[in-house]
């Protein structure tokens, strides 16, 4: 079977990931490759159980503890990011396509920002804290415009 270009593309990208692993003293195992294809090929963020599922559904064969283990090392090696997105388990997701979000208390709504919104609470902590923010970690909490009552409607 033929690929495409965008899919010669992302195997070029998942082998150079591979190779990453490679030079940092880790092994690009079968399981890793094919949990990296998942992650790839999904958009969003997808708590461990839920990739694992995917990975199980391409080889059956990899365990939810490989994927957890996987999933460390990926964070460790700075591939993948993971966040606490309002209540549940944190979600993954690669590092390249990592951003802020903002969740509702009301209606769980999740926003997705670009990781300007932070910039400035990023740097006031660094300069007069010495505190590095780290904004991919945790989504803010507050109330979405569907949710915030209209100004003077108290």
């Amino acid at each position: 079977m033929k690929t495409t270009p965008k899919e010669e593309a992302v195997n070029a990208q998942i082998d150079a990931v591979l190779e990453q692993i490679r030079r940092g003293g880790g092994r690009a195992t079968n399981s890793r490759r094919v949990l990296l294809e998942v992650l790839f090929a999904t958009d969003g963020h997808h708590s461990a159980e839920a990739l694992a599922e995917l990975v199980h559904a391409r080889a059956p064969e990899v365990h939810l503890s490989t994927v957890y283990r996987s999933l460390e090392e990926f964070q460790r090696m700075g591939i993948v990011v993971h966040s606490h997105i309002g209540h549940g388990p944190p979600t993954y997701q690669l590092a390249s396509g990592a951003h802020p979000h903002l969740v509702c208390t009301e209606c769980g709504s999740r926003l997705e920002v670009p990781t300007d919104y932070f910039s400035e609470l990023v740097k006031r902590a660094k300069d007069e804290l010495g505190f590095e923010v780290d904004p991919l970690h945790v989504a803010l909490a507050g109330r979405c415009r569907r949710c915030t009552p209209a100004a003077g409607s108290n």
